[in-house]
């Protein structure tokens, strides 16, 4: 059985040998002028949690559990601030129990329990929130975290509709490994796929990495079925609806606030066998954004219409440093995509984009079709793309702190925007590590506009990172909000992002909020202090 780890991202099987951290802490020392050394993981045997203050009743007892690994895992995300905590064996607030109900009548059984007996409630997908959303509060007296991960089942496919009714906690491998021998796939791949499930997804309005058209899992949201202290919250199955407000659009985004998702049905497609990929050249993120903004502006709609700035095509797709990188991807299950791409890379080159007719993939068959944009710069992204989580647990215990934020805005304020942020960052860089560095790439363009994603980088002091790493947050996304832009465009609110996004809601929707969850959780046992105070 997979172990989850409980302190890196990834499983225990995953977490880093000691050998690779110390050639980790070389690089990091050979990079910074210093002299580093690696420091051993944490194990299991070293921590030692708070006894748990609450017992489940005999009930529920079965699916309930007080370990010390399941507890331990379910106070964090895998945020950095989390992984340097649990580096560190700092574990001051641990759940006290874990529930692991094995159908919706549990759920309602935890929930229930829960809220007549005051304990807080923490729905828990699988963990991968960088934003705080699964945290336990500080002044909790009793804390359980419901865990979904056996609800895993697809229950049912309408191949007619295209569209499966899926419990909440699959995770992503596992769905599209029950959806392939339909010949479906939903499509949606986060950078945490392998670590996230279908109701986190829908929970913190998740982003996938097809950067255009369909890639919000709202966009796949048919329904949605949610259990809540005051009763199930189900609607209705279609395409479309007219019908005032939308209950699904209500519960996309609520963080766990409102209820349990239990399962939805989904929009799902024929799996790709058409594809065509390309990675274009500038000679500056701007120029590479123009043409990004006019390909979008066509409505040729690329599964894949991702740039990355110079910084990041040095780091990620293996070029220079002196070249912005475009990447470029069409697909379909029905239609060849050939000339699609053709169109594209005409508007790239228009705009000043360099392209070699050989790095242009373009295939119509099954057998070929996995190969399409696994070659070139284009390939070195996609595979920097899935290891950087893994990276960053190799570094920890080194004083480096790296992370990552992202936001979006309109193209007419873009500039001012980015401008802005590098100003921010590297202004806080100076200040705490003597410098650093900026890099930034669009992880998802529209016609009206970008979503910027920053990744910064400094050596502070052993000991002092998250400290250090709050500063830098908090001066960029000071800089995102006084420029117009959104605090998250993907990574959820959770308790992180809250002090600006409620600079950022209007305040007749946050008491509109308030009272609907004060509706459906009248003890205010639900995920308290994420998106409204408790």
């Amino acid at each position: 059985m997979a172990i989850k780890s409980f302190w890196a991202w990834g499983l225990e099987s995953e977490e880093p040998t000691m050998e690779q951290m110390r050639e980790m802490a070389a690089k990091v020392s050979q990079q910074y002028g210093v002299n580093l050394e690696a420091v051993a993981p944490p194990k299991l045997s070293e921590l030692t949690l708070r006894q748990p203050r609450i017992s489940p009743p005999a009930s529920i007892a079965q699916f309930c559990s007080t370990e010390t690994h399941d507890r331990a895992v379910r106070s964090y995300g895998r945020g950095f601030r989390d992984r340097i905590r649990a580096f560190n064996r700092q574990f001051p607030n641990p759940p006290d129990v874990v529930a692991n109900p094995r159908n919706e009548q549990e759920v309602e059984a935890v929930l229930g329990w829960c809220s007549e007996a005051g304990h807080i409630a923490i729905p828990y997908g699988a963990g991968s929130s960088v934003v705080g959303g699964v945290e336990p509060p500080e002044d909790a007296d009793g804390i359980v975290s419901i865990d979904l991960s056996a609800l895993d089942k697809v229950l049912e496919i309408d191949h007619l509709s295209r569209a499966a009714r899926i419990q909440a906690g699959v995770y992503g491998p596992a769905l599209e490994d029950q959806l392939r021998p339909h010949g479906f796939t939903l499509r949606h791949f986060p950078q945490s796929f392998e670590h996230s499930t279908l109701g986190g997804w829908i929970a913190t309005r998740s982003g996938g990495h097809y950067a255009t058209n369909h890639t919000h899992i709202d966009d796949f949201v048919e329904s949605v079925r949610m259990v809540t202290p005051t009763g199930i919250w189900e609607s209705r199955r279609l395409p479309g609806s007219g019908a005032g407000p939308s209950p699904d659009r209500m519960i996309i985004g609520s963080e766990g606030i409102l209820g349990v998702i239990t399962e939805a049905w989904m929009r799902v497609q024929g799996r790709p066998r058409f594809r065509a990929s390309a990675g274009v050249t500038f000679p500056t993120l701007q120029a590479s954004a123009d043409a990004a903004r006019l390909i979008t502006q066509s409505k040729l709609w690329p599964a894949n219409c991702r740039v990355l700035g110079p910084g990041e095509a040095a780091n990620a797709a293996g070029l220079d440093g002196s070249q912005a990188l475009l990447v470029l991807g069409f697909e379909s299950a029905d239609v060849p995509q050939g000339d699609f791409m053709r169109e594209a890379v005409a508007i790239a080159r228009d705009a000043g984009g360099l392209v070699d007719e050989d790095a242009i993939k373009i295939v119509d068959t099954k057998s070929q079709a996995a190969d399409a944009g696994r070659q070139g710069a284009v390939g070195n992204w996609r595979d920097s793309f899935i290891r950087a989580p893994y990276i960053r647990n190799m570094t920890a215990g080194l004083g480096l702190v790296g992370d990552t934020l992202e936001t979006a805005i309109t193209w007419d304020r873009w500039p001012q925007l980015d401008a802005a942020v590098r100003d921010a960052l590297n202004g806080a860089l100076r200040r705490t590590c003597g410098g650093g560095t900026v890099t930034c790439r669009f992880t998802h363009v529209y016609p009206d506009g970008p979503a910027p994603y920053y990744t910064f980088e400094g050596l502070s002091k052993p000991g002092g990172e998250i400290e250090t790493c709050d500063e830098l947050k908090a001066a960029a996304s000071d800089a995102i909000i006084a420029a117009g832009g959104t605090i998250t465009h993907h990574h959820a609110v959770g308790k992180l992002h809250r002090p600006w996004y409620d600079q950022q809601r209007p305040d007749a929707f946050a008491a509109a909020l308030k009272a609907a969850k004060a509706a459906v959780d009248p003890n205010g046992v639900l995920n308290p202090g994420v998106l409204i105070d408790p």
